[in-house]
């Protein structure tokens, strides 16, 4: 049996658990061990055999002595005593109903036993009968969320988020580098653009292995990958498979000859590639994935690089967010194309949680990661009282962490002062490091005190003016209420914009990629009007919101408006999703001057004031 396999069955207990009620703890420890069986190069088939030492699988991360024993019992038997307990009261096509809008495992369970549904089209036949109707809490609105809910996931199925496909690159990148003469991996298409969600993934890959004729060995080592769950195609220098999620992964291993040329057809997209053809056929060139070529006797004119393709065609280099045939063929052309937005140029990240409300990190422990990540500013901003299941601030709590923020923030001005403290060594590991751009701390981390305070269905806020008065950063979001009408939800939020407190309006459409459309709000009316009132717009940077997206984005620019990109970090490690904001930030054709958060922290919270 081999580990995605192991790595499937763990999954789906975990699932089944899930629907069953139990500990979450429990169903935590099955998702866990499913990661990292999925993740591992050596078969744990081998170690899980009865003579094998009981200690080489408890040495992986996330395997206790209890999981490790329901390892051996998979790879021995096929299934665990668990997985067979839970499968004789539940069938595993019950596992896809978790993933529609409102079905938690208690509605999937009691479904189940009232109905007998145990599949998506059993579930879609019995609401279109109006069978859910008479059970509890499952009444027309539900019905009619739920319907829609099954429509999105039909049409989305096939799509993955930018940042799962980019983890499974990085891994099977990591796994392909074992091969000796593998220099570089470069993911090309949608998640080189950039895109919010992809469809499949293409990875190019180039060095002394993949020359034509000694790449054999390379490609047989790509098809062999132990994250394989079906291998579809091995050709001469392409390897096709699908990952256990049946996300599919084309692999082309080329000659650096025409590294440039390969890179430049398969990121795409395809009307930025029409578009560059024609040009190249008016100047008597033909332009493939092999080569630009001269029509009249077959020379190449450029491959190993893209700069060399761009540049032989007359234009400027266009990084990949651009390549969409929305003016940037123009522009290069004119020289006009935008010094795009880097991560580099982010000062400071204002939206962010801690253990006060949802988050798992402390204040400390928050900031210390924010200067380890190159930041000289930060705002808290914890939710309020409204989302009770967040543990929300009230007006009380609200004041009280406001000082403890602002003790925290002295705390690191004085360590500063006194060239002690994580600037300092922050500073000093990079110039351990070799980085000679390392930029040497000449102001004090600043910690800003803020809340994220709910905007209520009649657009006042969820805290006191009184109380917000006394804060630095206002964001202020929709967590509620999502089925208002157009007219309603944009009033709503029109209303909170023109609080004189309220500084960022957060990810103001309210969207999940892939998982919850947009509430109805006229975006045509909000921008101008927080252009007009000093308001800033959030570009929420975690992949799962992505909001504003890369279009709205360039509406808001057009209009006007104040723009900054946050993490809405809950934990250290999620301040790392900004590298995700800036993406999209690029896609929209933005540079550092039209982003907030790139000015040092005095001249930002000038520029935040309410108009």
């Amino acid at each position: 049996m081999d580990n995605i396999t192991l790595a499937r069955l763990l999954d789906e207990t975990a699932a089944l658990l899930e629907i069953d009620g139990a500990d979450p703890f429990r169903i935590r420890s099955y998702r866990r061990a499913a990661e990292a069986v999925e993740q591992q190069t050596t078969p744990l088939a081998t170690l899980a055999t009865a003579d094998a030492d009981p200690k080489l699988l408890l040495a992986i991360p996330g395997i206790g002595k209890g999981m490790a024993s329901n390892l051996r019992d998979l790879v021995a038997t096929g299934s665990m005593p668990l997985r067979e307990e839970l499968l004789g009261r539940y069938k595993p096509t019950m596992l896809e109903l978790l993933r529609l809008p409102g079905m938690g495992p208690k509605t999937v369970a009691m479904l189940h036993s009232a109905l007998g549904i145990a599949d998506i089209d059993a579930l879609e036949a019995a609401a279109r009968r109006g069978d859910l109707l008479p059970l509890p809490r499952l009444g027309q609105k539900f019905t009619d969320k739920l319907l829609k809910g099954i429509e999105d996931h039909r049409k989305n199925s096939s799509r993955f988020r930018i940042d799962v496909a980019r983890g499974h690159a990085e891994r099977i990148s990591e796994l392909i580098r074992t091969f000796p003469g593998i220099d570089t991996i470069t993911p090309a298409g949608s998640l080189r653009r950039g895109r919010e969600t992809v469809g499949d993934l293409d990875l190019l890959v180039t060095g002394p292995a993949c020359e034509p004729e000694v790449v054999a060995a390379a490609v047989e080592h790509v098809a062999s990958l132990p994250l394989i769950d079906k291998l579809l195609a091995r050709g001469q220098n392409k390897v096709s498979f699908t990952l256990r999620n049946n996300l599919q992964v084309d692999v082309r291993l080329l000659p650096r000859a025409s590294y440039g040329a390969a890179l430049q057809y398969f990121t795409g997209s395809k009307h930025h590639n029409v578009a560059l053809r024609q040009r190249a056929l008016k100047r008597g060139l033909t332009l493939s994935e092999y080569a630009l070529l001269r029509l009249e006797d077959n020379t190449v004119v450029a491959s190993a690089t893209e700069e060399a393709i761009y540049n032989a065609l007359g234009l400027d280099y266009i990084p990949p967010e651009l390549r969409e045939n929305c003016g940037e063929l123009e522009a290069a052309a004119q020289h006009t194309l935008p010094t795009l937005i880097a991560r580099n140029d982010i000062r400071g990240d204002l939206h962010m949680h801690t253990t006060e409300s949802d988050g798992t990190a402390s204040i400390r422990e928050m900031a210390e990661a924010a200067i380890a990540r190159g930041l000289e500013y930060i705002a808290i901003t914890d939710h309020s009282k409204l989302l009770a299941m967040t543990n929300g601030m009230d007006d009380r709590r609200a004041l009280a962490h406001a000082e403890r923020i602002r003790q925290v923030s002295a705390e690191l001005a004085e360590e500063f002062e006194a060239h002690r403290g994580p600037q300092w060594q922050s500073y000093e590991t990079q110039l351990r490091r070799g980085n000679t751009e390392a930029r040497k701390p000449t102001v004090p981390f600043r910690i800003l005190a803020g809340a994220e305070v709910d905007i209520l269905l009649d657009g006042t806020l969820d805290l006191s003016d009184d109380t917000l008065a006394q804060l630095d950063i206002v964001v202020a979001s929709v967590h509620s209420g999502f089925n208002q009408t157009a007219e309603e939800v944009t009033a709503r939020v029109l209303r909170a914009a023109e609080n004189r407190h309220v500084h960022i309006l957060g990810h103001p459409t309210g969207r999940k990629v892939l998982g919850r459309d947009p509430y109805k709000i006229d975006l045509a009316q909000l921008l101008p009007a927080a252009a007009r009132l000093g308001v800033a717009v959030e570009h929420n940077a975690a992949p799962a919101r992505a909001d504003l997206s890369d279009l709205h984005l360039r509406q808001a620019k057009e209009q006007g408006c104040k723009l900054v990109v946050n993490s809405d970090a809950h934990a250290t490690g999620e301040l790392d999703r900004l590298e995700d904001g800036i993406v999209q930030l690029r896609r929209a054709w933005l540079t550092a001057a039209d982003l907030l958060n790139t000015q040092p922290v005095k001249h930002l919270l000038t520029h935040l004031q309410h108009t």
